[in-house]
């Protein structure tokens, strides 16, 4: 089973860690838009760099559209570098038909499949030729188990009498001499390499030879081989002379006999290439078989095939910080970036296209960009682009929201066939759901990580129409926020706590100095880790900017 190496050029379209309904509906319809656009030259795919909450689950569910795979890591894996396409070869090769085969490949290793692909075994150049150098091992033809089928062929001869379909399995090998010489040296069951002298063929088969070699092409006498069919002796004739088909016949025992079973050194194709890197540099081997996600064989590789990796290619939406993409970034080819967002530290190895508008949500870009390419937008990808906008600006009360936003909205409404007010709330009722939901759950949902200056916080954001919902969410985040801080490489935690129909925040936080933070950004009362901010429903551009400046701008206003 070779891999499709064209499979793995895909081009993964992914919003950022703990993904909103925005991240996810965005991707998905980009992707979908790219699919179109490219007219089959690329693939993209949508991808999610974390869990979906229980809104996009219903926002997927509600249209009929698959949750994205999940893309937890961008750095390269096997799967990215140019795998060798070796056959798997089978147990029973003669080691004669192996050695040509690595000749004919140019290769040292071969790995031995079975028929469902699985790999049993691998066999090296090196092993073929410790083989051969087993000079006095006479038996291991039978030891081997060997076949006339592999005889037959190490010998290009001709089967005269006997099964061709038959196994060696006992006996040794033996080069016929006098008659004389035979009778001691000849035991039921061997193998005997014969000329032409008509007295030694008849002295083999009499004496209990299982199988004679007949070389030089010689003639064999219809009543000699009447005798060898009557003892159950195979004859084979061969055109080589004693001393070549001395040398040949050891070599065609099966390859099962000689390979390497036990620790196996394998990769599969998820395996990081940094990992192979480190294991291959502390081995001789020179070639290492990989394996499919399923197990299977599919391949080799070298550390020559560490130089041709290639990176993932990757278009980021709903985001542009490090901080919130998907791990191994640096690693991959970042192509586009499409986003409503704060500039970050974005780096590319390349120029991209870079697309960044002010609006209150990235499917209201996405949304211009169908019509930029007079594509048509299908009523799934409009009920998904429709419910990114009403949740990311909850519903147009942000104050991030644009008119471009509203009337993105509306159009999409009218395409996908929704009645805008009955369906936001079924949205967030759906996404407020706490059945079943631990704290920790909750916290990470919706949570994205800001570098400030020398220090790193945390910043996490629920949506409420319920105040039964509200309450038993602020009882679960306060009693686990201490705990989340303990795990976190964070300075400070913050978790808002946003009811919608009052369009208020109530602020959960834990950290050294968060109380004073939050007290001087704000101008509010910020005691024992909670706040009550009037009018902050947005993370964005009205809980991160005064956080922010008192951050970096501590002397001013006393703090």
């Amino acid at each position: 089973m070779m891999i499709d190496q064209a499979k793995q050029r895909i081009i993964r379209v992914i919003g950022h860690k703990n993904p909103d309904t925005d991240s996810i509906c965005s991707a998905i319809s980009y992707a979908y838009l790219k699919n179109q656009i490219s007219g089959g030259k690329e693939h993209y795919e949508p991808r999610r760099a974390g869990e979906i909450s229980k809104e996009t689950a219903f926002v997927l569910n509600h249209f009929g559209v698959e949750t994205p795979r999940l893309s937890v890591d961008m750095s390269p894996t096997i799967a990215n570098i140019d795998i060798r396409q070796e056959e798997g070869v089978d147990g029973q090769m003669s080691t004669r038909a192996a050695w040509q085969r690595m000749n004919d490949r140019n290769i040292d290793t071969l790995c031995v499949t079975d028929s469902e692909h699985n790999l049993l075994g691998i066999i090296t150049v090196r092993d073929i030729a410790n083989a051969n150098m087993e000079l006095f091992d006479t038996t291991v033809l039978a030891k081997a188990k060997t076949s006339y089928k592999n005889l037959l062929e190490v010998l290009d001869g001709e089967m005269l009498t006997g099964d061709p379909n038959g196994y060696i399995t006992t006996g040794q090998i033996h080069v016929g001499t006098s008659p004389e010489a035979m009778e001691e040296l000849i035991h039921e069951g061997d193998l005997v390499m014969v000329t032409n002298r008509y007295e030694a063929q008849m002295c083999a088969i009499d004496y209990g030879a299982r199988c004679l070699v007949v070389c030089m092409s010689a003639a064999v006498p219809d009543v000699l081989l009447k005798r060898a069919k009557a003892a159950g002796c195979t004859v084979i004739q061969t055109h080589y002379d004693t001393y070549a088909a001395s040398r040949l016949v050891s070599m065609a025992a099966p390859i099962e006999h000689f390979m390497v079973t036990k620790n196996l050194v394998t990769f599969n194709i998820n395996t990081p290439v940094e990992e192979a890197r480190k294991v291959m540099a502390s081995l001789r081997h020179r070639y290492f078989p990989i394996l499919d996600k399923d197990g299977h064989y599919c391949g080799v590789i070298s550390r020559r095939n560490l130089l041709n990796m290639h990176r993932k290619r990757v278009i980021l939406v709903d985001h542009n910080e490090e901080s919130q993409a998907v791990d191994g970034l640096e690693d991959a080819e970042i192509l586009e970036i499409i986003d409503h967002h704060r500039l970050g530290k974005p780096e590319t190895s390349g120029p991209v296209y870079f697309r960044n508008e002010p609006v209150g949500c990235t499917a209201t870009i996405v949304y211009a960009m169908f019509h930029e390419h007079n594509v048509e937008i299908p009523k799934k990808i409009a009920g998904l682009l429709m419910s990114a906008i009403l949740s990311d600006t909850l519903v147009f009360h942000s104050p991030t929201c644009t008119m471009l936003d509203r009337a993105a909205a509306s159009d999409l409404a009218n395409i996908a066939g929704e009645n805008i007010d009955e369906y936001v709330r079924s949205m967030f009722e759906a996404g407020e759901d706490l059945t079943g939901r631990s704290a920790e759950d909750l916290l990470y949902t919706d949570y994205k990580e800001f570098a400030i200056g020398d220090i790193s916080i945390c910043v996490g954001q629920g949506f409420f129409v319920s105040k039964t919902n509200f309450d038993r969410a602020k009882a679960l985040i306060q009693g686990y926020l201490a705990t989340a801080l303990a795990h976190s490489q964070s300075s400070m935690i913050f978790y808002m706590l946003t009811d919608i129909p009052s369009q208020s925040t109530c602020l959960l936080y834990v950290g050294k100095g968060s109380d004073e933070l939050i007290s001087e950004a704000f101008h509010v009362r910020a005691e024992s880790g909670c706040a009550s901010l009037p009018g902050v429903v947005s993370r964005k551009k009205q809980f991160i900017p005064p956080v922010r400046d008192r951050i970096l701008n501590p002397e001013q206003d006393g703090m």
